[in-house]
This record gives structure tokens, sequence and C-alpha cells, in this order.
């Protein structure tokens, strides 16, 4: 029987892969390796299960038929293994997550440096990027996502809070240039603005009848890192506009003052995401609850 089960992972990540070169990176083989599974599985089976040249690689009929039945099996086992699973009460196994940069820094990683201490059967690799990456293709276990979901599709998703905006800046700027409390008021500050690929994102607010309002702050620096804003902030560079959760561990440190709070004129969403699935590995599910559990406790809007 195990015979019969050599080589049917790999062919089905060659598949779903691409190419051999991407199904080596992501089973951390090498491209030969790979091509010598398949060869033996075509041997061992008797038929060409792909069609390859140097550029590209594509299925025969007996391929596509094979790769079919492999996909169900291998469902199949993974629901067992699952089962299995349910019986221990400790999550184990290598959990891959994706996380904003700063975001993730300050909230999301105190969450799963608590779950590795939980559970020290439990391997968690955590990649940082702003990137939104796609978990099936790079093999993601859970992401954590900020803004609005575009493939809710193929990601099921839990929300985690509310992202909202806050306006501050060092004391030592306040202290030079006076606070700004009226609208009109932060005209001719300096900001230090959020940028991306040149292009600036202008600070907008509701006034007191509800109406948006651009402030006229001079964008003397721009940056295009949420973090590195916060940094010049700090650095008594100007007004600052950050997400709440960011901005509130610089005024508990005395670095910076909260000048206009929850400010921002559309909210955005966070959300823990995972590939659609009918069964959940308990290393995953503990994650997403002590998310959950937790993201919200942290000030975010």
């Amino acid at each position: 029987m195990m015979d019969k089960l050599d080589g049917v992972a790999v062919f089905v990540q060659v598949v779903e892969a691409g190419s051999f070169t991407l199904a080596a990176e992501r089973m951390r083989l090498t491209r030969s390796a790979i091509g010598k599974v398949i060869a033996r599985l075509e041997g061992r089976l008797g038929v060409r299960l792909l069609q390859r040249t140097t550029r590209s690689q594509t299925l025969t009929e007996a391929g596509q038929a094979y790769y079919d039945r492999c996909v169900r099996a291998l469902a199949e086992l993974e629901a067992a293994e699952v089962e299995l699973e349910s019986g221990h009460s400790e999550p184990r196994g290598r959990l891959r997550v994706s996380v904003p940069l700063a975001f993730g820094h300050h909230c999301v990683a105190p969450v799963l440096f608590g779950l590795a201490r939980k559970h020290p059967d439990l391997q968690i690799d955590i990649s940082f990027t702003d990137r939104a990456v796609d978990l099936v293709e790079e093999n993601i276990d859970l992401a954590v996502r900020i803004g609005a979901l575009r493939d809710s599709t193929s990601l099921a998703a839990r929300r985690l809070g509310v992202q909202d905006l806050s306006i501050g800046a060092a004391p030592s700027y306040l202290a030079r240039h006076g606070t700004p409390v009226a609208i009109d008021e932060f005209e001719g500050h300096a900001g230090i603005a959020y940028s991306r690929a040149g292009v600036m994102s202008p600070w907008r607010v509701l006034d007191t009848d509800g109406m948006e309002r651009e402030l006229l702050v001079k964008p003397q620096l721009s940056l295009d890192d949420i973090q590195a804003i916060a940094g010049a902030g700090v650095a008594g560079l100007g007004l600052v506009q950050l997400p709440c959760w960011l901005l509130t561990r610089y005024v508990a440190a005395g670095e910076l003052i909260a000048v206009r709070e929850r400010c921002g004129v559309r909210l955005q969403e966070i959300h823990a995401v995972w590939p659609k699935t009918p069964y959940l590995p308990l290393k995953t599910r503990c994650a997403i609850d002590a998310l959950v559990a937790e993201i919200p406790l942290m000030n975010l809007g």
C-alpha cells in the first residue's frame, strides 16, 4: 500500500505549482529530486502523466484523471489525520503565518509568541509583509489582513476588529508650534505624510457636522512605512497620522501626544484569513482562536 502512495503528494504538488522548480522550492527539495520522483511514479504506473518541455508542462489525459483521484485521496488522508489529531489536546506541527509589517510586529506577533510558549510542539513561522500574499500559491496556513477582503471565494475569515486613525505629535513639536484643535488650525502645520509610489495620501477627517474635510498640513516629509512615520513624529518633525493601536503605544511611552483621536473617515476591518477547507487543523484553529480573543483588547480603534 505504501508503494502505491509513493510520489503521489509530489505529483499533486508539481501539478498545482505549475513547474518542477516551484514545487521543489515549496517542498524544500532539489529540482532533480522532484524529477526522479515523477519518473519513478510514471514508470510504476506505466503511463506518462505530464508532457514536459523546457518552458512548460501539461497534464496528459491519463495524468488529469490520475490527478483528480489523487487530490480526492489526499483529502481523505488529511481528513483522517485531522480526526486522529482531534484526539490530541495540544496543537502540533508547522504553522505558516503571514502578517502586515507594523501591525504584525506590535499586535499579532505577541499573540503568536504566547501560543508558542503554551504549545512547545507547535512550530510557528511568521512572515512580515504588507503584500497581500496568495495563501494557496505560497502554502500559507493563516494570514492577517487589514482592509477589504477581495478573495472571499477561496478564503475563510474571522473578524478581529477595525483600524481607525489618530493624529499625534511629539511634545517638543507641540511646544514649538502649538496644539491645533479646530480643523482650520491644522493649516500650516508640518505633517509627515504616507506615500506610495510617490503619491501622498491626503489627511481627511470628519468635522463636527459629520462632513468630510481635508486637513491642510504641509507634507514636508513623506514615507511609505507607518513605523518610519511614527519615528519621524517622535523626532519632532511634524504631526503624524497613525493607526490608533500604534499611536496609543507611543502615547503610553510619553513619546507622542494625541492631538485628534479616532478621526479617520473610513475604518478598515481587520481579519484573520485562511484557505477554505472542510477540515481545519487544530494548529490553525488554536491560532485563530487566540487572535480573536486577544487582538480586540489592543485598543484598535
